[in-house]
């Protein structure tokens, strides 16, 4: 699409006789959609930033890469997940390419981890020792694909395990990478992705990759992705809770683990191995005393009374500062530009290790977290807008923020406030499916409150009549792991239908076979309330246990309600309301997909009709049909299906 013309333009390139509908013979005109596009033009052109919510159906993929390319300014895409990068590069942009009758050069931009390293695999070639045996086969096999693929992204590798510790030993993460100084820098993969990058008119990423970068050159150290002008999020409530994570700082087991690992091989032939074998066994022993004795139980914690816990366990954490020190100094004495990249991990540990235990930033939230065999000490901003405004907003002059949910009461005041968003313009586009003939909201009558005993086996009869009249085909989505493992240990030996359990498999397994098997189940929690993508009648009744207030006892959640008390100010409904608002409208939105979806959306919650503060969520909700009537939504699902799908507007 080339560059320069008007706004109304667009109107030829969406309009019901417009490039679309000329190309494809099924193509509908969604008005939000041409309005959404306007929008962008107008912030790229002016360069203002602008926050737009696009209800499902809108097409907001085409809707923002159709003005991103006629701006001709270098525009940065971050999307919520690497499957939506891929679905954008590999299925959306294609399908411009045949509307516009042109090519479209986009460059697809993973984190570094996602890449193999040439070096890494030469090196170890030359130590098959270190292989263990079911490895070496796996080796092989890598090696030959590294001489022939063009980018080097694991993808490629559809042989080798998900949590195979060999690709570890194998990828471009920073932490091994030794930059322009590598003998293989010019024909390494990430050496070419980013040539490929700067020459590209797209360039697609993910939200952790763009904060990963944008954290690394705040420091002045080189990051993956070429300069731009613009950035667009799509998915953008995810914002706060993964720029948090890139604004603070964290500690694992595994990454003193893997700095451990990748110090022995390169200090083993050297002078004074015996020394620096000595410091890194102290390393691994100190460090996961005091680990271990800091993540007691599973869970996330906030860390409360550190300097009582550094006071036990001070020999332990003496020891690990010490073995660092001693390895730091080794690593300085060899004088060995190989070890540089070492050298630097060593320093950047003590230096975590140091603030995370002995910091007291107030701005700053510490806690800690036990995940399986992983064990995570955490700082995290407790308000994210300062470091967005500062780093982001204020250094680039156009960021488009879009997403399904990011109004409130039809507003954006809570997420201009929770993102710093002083100064953006706003556009709120409709969904184009027609929510009350699509689907009945349905809100029974009678049930306890959730926080009551009696509430659990109430909401089990309940949905025991609901599955029965939706013939299963339901998403039953938990606010809790406990609470969801308890329904379904009840529900499904009674169910007629099969179930399928969150954990049981991973997540896209798991989905695949709530696609393929008729009447299905799936019991889930937070990781299947957004992301989810299942057209027609295989989802047709999607159930939410309670309102999804995040738990006041998570340490981050705690820390900001705190905040907004010392400042004189209301957590409940400023921060607390709006939160669960946003993650009831993703839940729900899982139902309809097309406009062939039709189904019935049940919230167990007597508190969205008893409550005053359930206004918000009703008023914030697309205007389904209501009922308390369990035989209406019976009648509801005895109805025939009458309208037809229109897929060709994306």
């Amino acid at each position: 699409m080339p560059a320069g013309g008007t706004t109304a333009s667009f109107y030829d390139f969406f309009g019901p006789r417009g490039r679309l509908a000329q190309v494809y013979p099924g193509y509908e005109f969604r008005r939000g959609q041409m309005e959404m596009a306007e929008a962008i033009a107008v912030a790229l052109a002016e360069r203002r930033h602008l926050v737009v919510e696009a209800g499902t159906g809108t097409g907001k993929t085409l809707a923002y890469l159709a003005p991103i390319l006629r701006s001709g300014r270098r525009v940065l895409i971050s999307t919520g997940t690497r499957n939506l990068q891929e679905q954008l590069v590999f299925k959306d942009i294609p399908w411009l390419e045949r509307a516009l009758g042109q090519k479209i050069h986009a460059v697809l931009v993973k984190g570094r981890g996602n890449y193999a390293c040439r070096w890494k695999i030469q090196e170890l070639e030359r130590q098959p020792a270190l292989l263990e045996l079911d490895e070496l086969g796996w080796y092989g096999r890598i090696r030959e694909w590294a001489a022939s693929s063009g980018t080097g992204d694991r993808v490629e590798l559809d042989f080798l395990p998900e949590n195979a510790r060999l690709w570890d030993r194998l990828n471009a993460r920073r932490e091994t990478c030794a930059g322009q100084k590598c003998p293989l820098y010019d024909d390494c993969f990430l050496t070419r992705l980013r040539q490929q990058a700067a020459q590209a008119e797209l360039v697609v990423v993910n939200h952790h990759l763009f904060f990963a970068d944008l954290t690394l050159k705040q420091r002045d150290l080189p990051g993956v992705l070429p300069p731009y002008e613009a950035v667009l999020f799509d998915e953008a409530h995810e914002l706060e809770e993964i720029a948090g994570q890139y604004f603070g700082l964290g500690l694992s087991n595994f990454q003193i683990d893997d700095f451990c690992r990748d110090l022995e091989p390169a200090l083993r032939q050297r002078e004074r191995w015996a020394e620096a074998a000595g410091a890194v066994a102290k390393l691994r022993t100190a460090s996961a005393q005091w680990l271990e004795a800091l993540a007691e139980k599973d869970g996330r914690h906030r860390f409360e009374r550190r300097a009582e816990f550094l006071e036990r366990h001070a020999a332990a954490c003496r020891r690990s500062r010490r073995a660092l020190a001693a390895l730091d100094g080794l690593l300085q004495i060899a004088a060995d530009p190989d070890l540089r990249t070492l050298a630097e991990r060593c320093a950047g540990l003590a230096a975590r290790m140091e603030f995370l235990l002995e910091g007291d930033d107030p701005g700053m939230v510490y806690w800690w977290e036990r995940r399986g065999r992983g064990i995570y000490l955490q700082a995290t901003p407790i308000d994210v807008a300062p470091y967005l405004r500062e780093s982001l907003l204020a250094a680039v002059n156009t960021v488009v923020l879009t997403s399904a949910t990011l109004a409130v009461d039809r507003g954006f005041d809570y997420i201009r406030g929770r993102l710093g968003l002083d100064a953006a313009r706003e556009c709120l586009v409709e969904s184009p499916f027609d929510a009350a003939r699509q689907a009945l909201l349905y809100l029974p009558p009678e049930l306890p409150d959730p926080r009551d005993p009696e509430f659990a086996p109430a909401a089990m009869a309940e949905l025991e009549a609901l599955l029965e009249a939706s013939r299963g085909r339901a998403f039953l989505l938990f606010t809790s792991h406990e609470q969801m493992r308890r329904f379904h240990q009840h529900l499904a030996p009674r169910l007629g239908f099969p179930c399928l359990l969150q954990g049981e498999a991973p997540r896209h397994l798991l989905l695949e076979r709530f696609r393929q098997t008729p009447e299905a189940v799936l019991f889930a929690t937070s990781s299947f309330w957004q992301g989810v993508d299942v057209q027609g009648e295989q989802l047709s009744c999607v159930v939410i246990d309670r309102l999804p207030f995040a738990s006041p006892g998570d340490p981050v959640t705690e820390a900001r309600i705190e905040a907004l008390r010392r400042q004189g100010r209301n957590p409940f409904v400023e921060f607390q309301v709006p939160d669960a608002v946003l993650a009831l409208k993703q839940g729900f939105g899982r139902l309809l997909r097309s406009r062939r979806d039709r189904g019935v959306l049940a919230l167990l919650d007597v508190r969205i009709r008893q409550a005053a503060y359930g206004r918000r969520f009703l008023a914030s909700l697309p205007p389904y049909r209501l009922t308390h009537s369990l035989d209406e939504v019976r009648q509801f699902f005895a109805a025939p299906q009458t309208q037809p799908e229109n897929s060709a507007a994306r």
